[in-house]
């Protein structure tokens, strides 16, 4: 089966089987810079945004994709080396396997919520798993680039 996806702003035509996942289509395209942890749904580490939301690419059916818009981390490169120097900053940045998907999903929470709380963090951020930074320094990462962005 054909898809047409735009990926980072670039309309491509990609193969998909039956029941195939998007992790898979997107890394055979070139895309590796969408993770391959679990594939269960469960690390958040394949996450990519599609029209804007997070999404686990894992479990994910690629046709669903077809027509559709996804940005991976290169295509927010920009904002996502400024949310890095907040992670730095906390010694939160480890081995960065986990970083592009959990970078995806703050960056799809700042423009979807205002003014989130803790707890808005902590629940939107569920399912994104860290094996070693632990996350109090993520948190504290995340509340610092908040508020520099109100600034």
């Amino acid at each position: 089966m054909k898809l047409t996806i735009t990926i980072n702003g670039k309309n491509e035509l990609l193969e998909c089987a039956p029941g195939e996942m998007l992790t898979e289509v997107l890394r055979r395209a070139g895309y590796v810079e969408v993770k391959k942890g679990c594939d269960t749904g469960n690390c958040g580490a394949c996450t990519v945004l599609l029209e804007g939301k997070p999404v686990l690419s894992c479990s994910y059916l690629a046709a669903r994709a077809d027509g559709k818009n996804i940005t991976t981390i290169q295509g927010r490169v920009d904002e996502a080396r400024r949310f890095a120097q907040f992670l730095t900053a906390e010694g939160a940045d480890q081995c960065g396997f986990c970083a592009p998907g959990f970078t995806l999903t703050v960056l799809a929470m700042r423009d979807e919520l205002a003014n989130p709380s803790e707890a808005d963090i902590r629940h939107y951020l569920a399912g994104n798993l860290c094996r070693c930074s632990g996350y109090e320094g993520q948190i504290r990462a995340i509340k610092n680039y908040l508020e520099a962005q109100h600034e």
